[in-house]
């Protein structure tokens, strides 16, 4: 360590600060005037960065100066087609099912890529009149990383000049802390939402191609850049231009400074600090949501004027339910018989159950209590890491392991919600993406305990469970009653005391409902469950790794709840059977199943806003009610 490599490494940070602005910028553009979490905001950068190269590769010298804003203009008019034919028609469905619609464009858009492209990195060439390097304290710094120092306050002046000194951008920020207030003033807000929209692509679009001297163009651009931009647009608060520069800033130049640190020996300990810039972003996030809410920049958010459809109360099942659930049971009974000569669909039987319990402690969460998560994984992860360990570390037997996961996934769920639970909205569910960032990278990390990036093999059943058709008996077993335990927590006085303070928390503290304590409780309670899950998988497959615990795992298990229906108890169910069965089918089918995935996803998000089977239980409910109006 030394001053110069403590230098070279700011600069380094203030570097990958501007590149990180760009992208960020854009999407707390996008939601703070569209309310819409864009998921697909990453891919606008991947973008950016092929069509760069494209377009270098067939120009001179003065190609990538050229290309560079036709890129970002490529971007922007991409984003206004997205705007135009997907967005523009669910802006009144729930902001979940947005946000579901974009994680369909990501697929959509990687597969094209890959398509155009192929999967082989590209390395463009570096910038014209930029090769060369300049000396600072004795080191070369990179002439091009200088030029992108000054880029990022170049924009973000020119940003300000565009919100303040015009018509629009005083629309913009107007929309962006009340746009029911713009509407009533008479500003069309469909075009005003596709101008920010194109703008905010063509910023992501920006980002990605001024990378392209500095790393090749690559298929995992998109989810790598995402969660680092929602941590900067969530720190620096939501549709704020000015904290999204400071958050880059602050998110870079620590990790920087990590990286400068490198291995330290703290009181006879060695602690790598380079190793903390996984998981650094994450914990400046962290830290920031729970000292101040609305980021450091940010304002609270104005409550909406224009309240959506109150929501059906949940009733008990019917005979018509009770009788198709029975069949239901009936048929999985059966399974193994009916395909003994299809050993692999017991496998995928199986898949579908682990995924279906996981599904629905995630659904206990965000349907009932009203709390959105995104790092639900951490749960499952614990969970499969816990009973994994307790059969590798511990000695322990499977009987005794499928407990210790499931306590491991709530005593997790217990420490994170009590710091979620103060939170609602985007907010919480960013906190919980943190601590399920910092879960993921201590598991990562921990080589001699937990395998690291290996993970642990050898886990496999106990031997009177060596069978697929015995083990797929136990797990459907351990389901159905897990399943059962849920709704039966949800027709108890708590469950009913956990919606009465999701539908109205000032209502429920009125009459001596804790709503904070409520959802507490419920976050424990969906931990476990979910810890269920994971011990589950973990034997099923005979190996873990940290991928369980990643933010893939967590966005599949929001697919499987959004898909399904959030307003009904068979919804996740539902959704995680179909999402796991397409993805299966569709991976065995075809090289571009992404794409083909995100289409299906897509078409039943047009068709179906309120899920699957939200869809055909609205239907049946309008059957049963006399003709003329409701009972």
């Amino acid at each position: 360590m030394n001053l110069s490599g403590l230098a070279v490494q700011l600069l380094n940070g203030l570097a990958g600060a501007s590149s990180l602005f760009l992208v960020s910028a854009g999407l707390s553009l996008i939601f703070g005037v569209t309310r819409i979490v864009n998921f697909a905001h990453g891919s606008f950068y991947m973008v950016g960065i092929y069509v760069a190269y494209a377009l270098v590769e067939r120009l001179d010298w003065l190609g990538f100066w050229v290309a560079v804003p036709v890129a970002a203009l490529v971007v922007g008019l991409l984003g206004v087609v997205v705007e135009m034919t997907v967005l523009r028609r669910i802006y009144r469905a729930p902001e979940l099912f947005q946000l579901l619609a974009t994680f369909a464009l990501v697929l959509v858009i990687k597969d094209a890529m890959l398509w155009l492209f192929g999967p082989e990195e590209l390395l463009g060439p570096r910038a014209p009149g930029m090769k060369g390097a300049v000396a600072i304290l004795g080191r070369n710094f990179p002439t091009y990383d200088l030029f992108l120092i000054v880029v990022g306050p170049i924009v973000l002046g020119a940003l300000w000049l565009l919100f303040t000194r015009t018509r629009w951008g005083t629309l913009v920020r107007a929309a962006t802390q009340d746009r029911e207030m713009v509407g009533a003033l008479g500003v069309n807000q469909v075009w005003l939402f596709t101008a920010v929209f194109a703008l905010g692509a063509a910023l992501a679009g920006l980002g990605g191609a001024l990378q392209l001297p500095r790393e090749p163009a690559n298929l995992e651009m998109d989810l790598n850049i995402i969660g680092s931009a929602f941590v900067v647009v969530v720190v620096g608060g939501m549709g704020s231009i000015p904290g999204a520069f400071v958050a880059a800033l602050l998110v870079s130049e620590i990790k920087a400074v990590c990286i400068w640190l490198g291995l330290v020996d703290v009181f006879g300990f060695e602690i790598s600090f380079s190793k903390l810039t996984l998981v650094a972003e994450f914990a400046v996030m962290a830290v920031v949501l729970v000292v101040r809410p609305w980021g450091l920049m940010g304002k609270p958010q104005a409550a909406p004027r224009v309240m959506g459809e109150a929501e059906l109360p949940i009733r008990p099942a019917d005979r018509t339910a009770l009788g198709v659930a029975a069949f239901v049971v009936l048929a999985l009974l059966s399974l193994p018989a009916v395909s003994s000569s299809d050993a692999y669909a017991v496998v995928l039987a199986i898949d579908l159950l682990v995924a279906s319990l996981f599904a629905a402690s995630l659904h206990f969460i965000m349907g009932p209590a009203g709390m959105h998560s995104f790092g639900h994984a951490a749960y499952f992860g614990l969970g499969a890491y816990g009973a994994a360990l307790a059969v590798r570390k511990l000695g322990l037997p499977m009987e005794a392991a499928l407990v210790v996961g499931p306590l491991a996934g709530a005593v997790g769920a217990l420490i994170v919600g009590w710091f979620c639970v103060r939170l609602s909205g985007v907010y919480l569910a960013m906190l919980t993406l943190a601590f399920a960032q910092i879960v993921w990278a201590g598991v990562y990390q921990w080589d001699s305990f937990t395998g690291g990036s290996n993970g642990l093999t050898g886990v496999w059943p106990a031997p009177w469970l060596a069978g697929k058709q015995a083990y797929y008996y136990l797990t459907l077993a351990l389901v159905l009653l897990a399943l059962w335990l849920l709704r039966r927590f949800l027709f108890s006085p708590f469950g009913y005391a956990m919606r009465a303070g999701r539908d109205s928390p000032l209502r429920a503290d009125a009459i001596g409902i804790d709503v904070k304590r409520q959802q507490w409780a419920a976050f424990a309670i969906a931990g476990g469950f979910a810890g269920v899950a994971g011990a589950l998988f973990a034997f099923s497959k005979g190996s873990i790794s940290p991928e369980t615990l990643g933010v893939g795992k967590s966005v599949d298990g929001l697919v499987m709840v959004l898909l399904g229906g959030i307003q009904t108890l068979v919804g996740p169910v539902v959704g995680a059977v179909s999402y796991t069965w397409l993805q299966d089918v569709m991976a065995r089918s075809t090289d571009y199943w992404h794409a083909l995935l995100g289409a299906v996803i897509l078409i039943l998000v047009l068709l179906f806003p309120q899920g699957i089977a939200g869809f055909f239980g609205q239907l049946w409910q309008a059957r049963r009610l006399p003709a003329g109006g409701a009972r």
